[in-house]
């Protein structure tokens, strides 16, 4: 009898291995890219991703510049010149 709840208990443990897997997966592979990578890899892992994979550890770096920028202010007399019909263009 024993030996039957052991079987069954390693087929439930394969059954639920084989369709979790799959599962998180998915729900990784379709998150979006700003979600998936949105900490800035400080700590132990930036230190391993500046070793072992300094070209993403720079393009986190560049995306955190990034997402730190802001848009110039217009200065009180410059005319309205990135206004064009309803578009609003902003020169950086």
């Amino acid at each position: 009898m024993s030996e039957l709840v052991g079987v069954i208990g390693a087929t439930v443990l394969v059954l639920t291995t084989i369709v979790l897997i799959p599962l998180i997966a998915h729900r990784h592979a379709s998150m979006p890219l700003e979600k998936k990578y949105e900490t800035s890899g400080g700590g132990l892992s930036g230190a391993f991703d500046a070793v072992w994979s300094p070209t993403a550890h720079e393009a986190g770096m560049e995306r955190d510049r990034q997402t730190a920028r802001t848009a110039p202010a217009p200065s009180p007399g410059d005319p309205p010149n990135g206004i064009q019909g309803s578009r609003i263009t902003l020169d950086l």
